[in-house]
């Protein structure tokens, strides 16, 4: 009998143990991988550094993410296209990278949540219609800059009468910049000469028809624009005339006299923890829009080859205070 109880017993703990081996392999293998497609307007160094900022900012926090990294090329219908195709994966959040690639996101994806990423105004693109919260399923950062104060010290370091602005008409964060970049002007007492394109191949062309009319010309962060910087700063440098660059990540292999600007990689970490935040739980709308505020995560560089191709000299105040400087083609972090 003892026998008998001795084998009843066995078979009973080797079920249990297998059950309880086969529930767990159950559960491991059931585990959803975490999908996250990523998309941007156009390619060039500040939207890679912040899409690569997303994905470093995730892996440093643990998550073992499967990416779709999508690039529009600067094409509103290829960011609608992108869009539908976040929709049928079934995402588990989608990230728009520049205006027209989050404003495709948000107005096609209603059920999963939606982050944007260095959006000028995000109120005016009407994604969000106040920054204190996110909108239903749809929240993010902002990349504002301080027009006012950029184009302030241009004037100042430049000396500059006459400012030249190139903006894509299509873009709503480079139209709202527009309007900031007239009224500082308005205010400095500085006229003002633009040039309106719709694509990167127009930027040269648009550089040669304002560069004879212009003191020098001030770049906001429009990606389009920023897609064929070099073009630009051909025209420009060929002309001995200032560029002022809202972006400094785009102006540090040089060409631009002055760069001030939020490092756009620490901004790609900053949308990073939103993308966690939801994926631990928090809902879009309980995220407030995100502003880049801290000094540490502004960088200000000067171009001194520019300059003295330009004809200008950086008064060493603003020297001292600048966190790279760019001389004899070599780019000197502080």
């Amino acid at each position: 009998m003892k026998l008998v109880n001795k084998i009843v017993f066995s078979a009973i703990a080797a079920a249990l143990l297998f059950g309880t081996l086969s529930c767990s392999k159950k559960s491991a293998n059931s585990e959803k991988k975490v999908k996250i497609g990523i998309a941007k307007i156009v390619q060039h160094v500040a939207l890679d550094s912040v899409e690569q900022g997303i994905v470093d900012y995730l892996k440093d926090n643990g998550i073992d993410a499967e990416y779709d990294l999508q690039n529009a090329n600067g094409d509103v219908n290829t960011a609608a296209q992108i869009a539908l195709k976040y929709k049928d994966e079934n995402v588990d959040v989608a990230v728009g990278i520049a205006t027209p690639v989050a404003l495709a996101l948000a107005n096609s994806i209603k059920d999963i949540p939606v982050v944007f990423g260095t959006i000028t105004d995000p109120l005016g693109a009407g994604l969000v219609t106040t920054l204190d919260h996110g909108e239903g399923n749809v929240t993010g950062m902002s990349d504002a800059i301080p027009t006012e104060q950029h184009i302030a010290l241009f004037k100042e370091i430049a000396r500059i009468k006459t400012l030249g602005y190139i903006y894509t008409s299509s873009e709503a964060n480079s139209v709202s910049s527009l309007e900031l970049v007239k009224n500082a002007c308005q205010k400095l007492g500085l006229n003002l000469v633009t040039q309106s394109i719709t694509n990167s191949s127009e930027v040269k062309q648009a550089a040669e028809t304002i560069v004879n009319r212009v003191d020098g010309i001030y770049l906001t962060t429009d990606n389009t624009v920023f897609s064929a910087l070099s073009s630009l700063i051909q025209v420009f440098e060929k002309a001995k005339k200032p560029i002022f660059s809202g972006d400094v990540t785009g102006a540090m292999n040089g060409g631009c006299v002055i760069a001030s600007g939020f490092n756009y990689y620490k901004a790609g970490r900053a949308t990073g923890e939103m993308v966690l935040q939801i994926l631990n739980g928090k809902k879009p709308s309980e995220l407030p829009v995100r502003f880049m505020t801290e000094p540490e995560d502004f960088d200000l560089l000067f171009d001194l080859d520019s300059a003295k191709n330009c004809g200008i000299e950086i008064p060493k105040k603003y020297l001292d205070t600048a966190s790279m400087i760019f001389e004899n083609g070599k780019l000197i972090q502080k």
